[in-house]
């Protein structure tokens, strides 16, 4: 028996659309490649003609028998039309699948433009579906299930930042209530000690009715806005048994059971003798195995490994019809948050010059055996 041909899709962009394009060639991929919409630029046209799909100009162009879109284009934020050319292909029929971030009214006025044409359309935050992380989510998950974590302290870079909720949100089962405290400026006695700003900023406040600290890396290059963060995302998520925490954005997920001195070891000569068996636990898992490996394999194998989930999210949603507002309601709060967060910290303070090329560990750390 054959199967059904796969519906047909575009990908609009070939700067980080060259990972969507990648995407389609996973064995999962529920679509088939129809073209690229872009400018007509070099690289789209090296593009085109490596997987062997024609370019498109503009929206008019695009076939009658493509039936999804992936807009990988810069919205307002960055000064682009992303938000536009994704109303524009589901005014047509298509459905979208659209890289973030967009900002709320774009975000609201693409789920109304969705619901109007009875279309699927999904934001994609992209880091969410990757491998080390969907780990990182199901893990804490369980952890929430023993018990209402007790605390959640994270790391992010400004760039990520609106990733870092969407991640906490599909951690915690949402973000609902948080409130945050607006951080305070350094008095000039501790500021002067150093050269320039200091690279984070720090939050607190609550996400999902759990206690929560934020470090913010607020710094950018205008000139190479998508480089030089420091760590893209760090989480802690802790209850009263232990922390579980995603070491990078491509793993490992650690597990530290919280250290316990048993009672009965008072009166005991050796407190290592104790009877109690969590003494015997581990005191630190990972599933270090499971990590990227290089950076490489982070963007040749883990990113389009991602754009294929996200893929196959959008497809099961179209066959199931219904509604796109109840999966965008969650978008907006994430929108809203992520816009609130970065209006507290203020605009980024912006960094110039090349630092050195990442250090390889080979030049840190000392790997004899002890």
């Amino acid at each position: 028996m054959s199967s059904s041909p796969k519906r047909r899709a575009i990908v609009c962009g070939t700067k980080f659309g060259r990972i969507y394009l990648k995407a389609f060639l996973q064995p999962d991929a529920p679509f088939e490649l129809a073209g690229i919409l872009g400018l007509g630029s070099p690289r789209t046209q090296r593009c085109a003609e490596h997987y062997g799909v024609p370019v498109f100009r503009t929206v008019d162009e695009v076939p009658d028998d493509v039936e999804v879109a992936c807009v990988v284009v810069g919205a307002a934020l960055g000064g682009g039309e992303g938000a536009k050319l994704a109303q524009a292909l589901m005014r047509r029929g298509i459905h979208v699948l659209q890289e973030h971030p967009l900002l709320p009214a774009e975000l609201a006025e693409c789920l109304r433009t969705a619901n109007t044409h009875k279309v699927q359309y999904r934001l994609n935050t992209h880091y969410v579906t990757l491998e080390p992380v969907r780990s990182f989510i199901a893990a804490a998950r369980r952890l929430a299930a023993e018990g209402k974590p007790m605390f959640i302290d994270a790391v992010c870079s400004i760039q990520v930042a609106y990733t870092l909720f969407d991640i906490l949100g599909e951690a915690l089962g949402g973000l609902r209530p948080w409130a945050f405290v607006a951080p305070s400026p350094w008095p000039e006695a501790v500021s002067r000690l150093v050269q320039g700003p200091a690279p984070y900023r720090t939050l607190e406040g609550v996400v999902a009715g759990i206690p929560f600290t934020l470090r913010i890396q607020n710094e950018m290059d205008p000139d190479d806005p998508d480089n030089f963060s420091h760590t893209l995302h760090r989480i802690t998520i802790g209850g009263a048994g232990g922390s579980l925490t995603l070491v990078d954005t491509h793993g490992p997920v650690v597990w530290t059971p919280r250290l316990h001195l048993p009672a009965s070891a008072a009166e005991r000569v050796m407190i290592d003798e104790a009877a109690e068996p969590w003494l015997d636990h581990p005191a630190l898992s990972s599933d270090a195995d499971r990590a990227a490996t290089t950076h490489r394999d982070i963007l040749g194998k883990v990113w389009p490994r991602g754009v294929a989930f996200a893929l196959n999210q959008l497809a099961a949603a179209i066959d199931a019809g219904g509604s796109p507002l109840g999966a965008g309601q969650y978008q907006l709060a994430v929108c809203a948050l992520w816009q609130h967060v970065t209006q507290l910290i203020g605009f980024p303070h912006l960094r110039l010059g090349t630092p050195l090329p990442p250090l390889p560990a080979e030049a840190i750390l000392d790997r004899q055996p002890t």
